[in-house]
């Protein structure tokens, strides 16, 4: 009898360790997806001109219309209190299973009064269509430098770096869909000096491409962190790159070439993240090796 009842006490213990862990999961993941982190990187180049040493840059990337706080207000403050030196949006600024410009726009006009904005495009802008160039006009309106395909100088105190922004390859045919060696041939119709280079770009899956190419930091976003971590192993799927995908968040090395992935900040298909806290991303340059 005492052997029965101990039995069914240690199955009622069990059943409510298991109740509590489940809870606590469930309100940490209910907090992971209602807020908005930061994460902090340093990144150390002896091409870095002097002038740049110290040098912030903000990283926004896969808002997806996702909204914090009322008219974004969350991640507003985190931009007010990192107070960068730009602001630099990697794609999918918007989503184009629900498309709101209203939404973007109202975060985007009050980004450019915390610092000059930049912005490339992603596959979602790419899959609005005719919508697109009213995204565009608005952005180009409320002060943002979009980059398609380009190479622009960014200067401070005499020296000067170079910003590269490429366009989503979903905006090219998929008739002629070569991601790698559409990137080759878009660097080969640049002008591009020796020197510091950076480079918006936003799909992370193509950085063999992008370190063979000679370019010191890519900033880039699209595998959403892998959407559901496991602890230890990373993430489960990205697009583009399936499962246990090889870059889905965090800082990559190869050949010289140093890319920072942004798990982003909104989601699309899959509207919930596990163990993979929206973020927004802050870069500091240095000069000291």
């Amino acid at each position: 009898m005492n052997t029965l009842r101990w039995t069914k006490k240690s199955k009622g213990i069990v059943w409510a360790i298991v109740l509590i862990l489940l809870a606590v999961f469930g309100a940490l993941t209910l907090w992971e997806n209602l807020t908005v982190g930061t994460t902090h990187y340093r990144i150390t180049s002896d091409r870095l001109p002097a002038a740049f040493n110290g040098y912030t840059i903000a990283q926004i990337s896969d808002l997806h219309n996702a909204e914090f706080g009322q008219d974004n207000s969350e991640l507003v403050r985190i931009l007010e209190k990192e107070s960068p030196d730009i602001i630099v949006i990697t794609g999918d600024l918007v989503d184009s299973n629900h498309t709101d410009i209203d939404t973007a726009m109202s975060f985007v006009r009050q980004a450019v009064k915390i610092a000059p904005c930049y912005s490339v495009t992603g596959n979602h802008e790419a899959w609005l269509g005719n919508l697109y160039a009213e995204l565009e006009k608005q952005l180009l309106d409320a002060g943002v430098t979009v980059l398609h395909d380009q190479v622009i100088s960014i200067s401070k105190g005499g020296d000067s770096i170079q910003l590269i922004g490429l366009d989503d390859p979903d905006f090219t045919e998929e008739t002629s869909y070569d991601p790698e060696g559409l990137f080759e041939n878009k660097l080969q119709n640049m002008d591009l000096k020796p020197g510091f280079k950076l480079l918006l770009s936003h799909r992370p899956e193509l950085f063999p491409a992008y370190a063979a190419s000679g370019i010191e930091l890519v900033l880039s976003g699209h595998a959403h962190g892998g959407q559901f971590r496991i602890p230890f192993l990373g993430g489960i799927i990205a697009p583009n790159q399936g499962f246990f995908p090889k870059y889905d968040v965090g800082e990559y090395h190869e050949s010289g070439t140093t890319m920072i992935v942004s798990r982003g900040i909104g989601n699309s298909v899959i509207p919930v993240r596990i163990n993979n806290r929206p973020e927004v991303v802050m870069i500091e340059l240095d000069t000291e090796a």
